[in-house]
């Protein structure tokens, strides 16, 4: 059995407990994930937030875009530029999106706009499942791993800053990592932020 077939089936697993959280619980963790990631210190000053644009019951973000906003901070959002490889582009209410072959909508915007991934200053990533370690489930196309791969082996939190960001029920006991992963430095969900460097120590 490959490393993969126990992925396919927990990711199919992971789906349908997402999908069985009913509509109260999606935006009262909406409004507590602003509240968790604001425990972060780091967080709270650094200019360059990096996201995504919610779909298929993914945790929404709105909360978030919203208290950055306020505070000046910029919000980015990934964009495919290529077999595997996301940038990042500045987006607020009102900038034009456009739907990418996923489907998912990205900022329109000139080759210029485009921020390497290594220019951002914290990212925000979605997940399908994680453990406390750090080990993170996604939907299989690799983009972060590839993406971020600069930041494979470190020993302690590296630039840009990588945080999961799911719904608690999302967490799981363990996850195989596999050699290709990119450990994240912390986990937020409705209830807590978890340090995964503290977790692995």
């Amino acid at each position: 059995m490959t490393l993969e077939d126990p992925r396919k089936t927990l990711r199919a697993e992971l789906r349908a407990r997402r999908k069985a959280l009913v509509a109260s619980e999606r935006i009262a963790a909406a409004n507590a994930l602003a509240g968790t990631l604001d425990q972060l210190a780091d967080f709270l000053v650094d200019p360059r937030i990096a996201g995504y644009w919610a779909i298929d019951g993914e945790l929404p973000l709105h909360s978030v875009v919203a208290k950055l906003s306020r505070r000046g901070q910029h919000y980015c959002l990934p964009r495919i530029i290529g077999p595997r490889q996301l940038a990042f582009v500045e987006w607020r209410p009102g900038v034009d999106l456009e739907a990418n072959r996923y489907g998912i909508p990205e900022a329109v915007c000139s080759a210029a706009d485009l921020l390497a991934p290594d220019a951002v200053d914290i990212v925000l990533l979605p997940l399908l499942g994680f453990d406390r370690q750090g080990h993170r489930i996604g939907y299989g196309g690799g983009y972060y791993d590839a993406s971020f791969a600069f930041l494979r082996g470190r020993s302690e939190a590296g630039q840009p800053l990588l945080i999961g960001v799911g719904y608690a029920a999302q967490q799981v006991a363990a996850i195989a990592p596999a050699a290709w992963d990119v450990h994240l430095d912390y986990v937020a969900t409705e209830k807590e932020l978890i340090d995964c460097w503290a977790e692995r120590a």
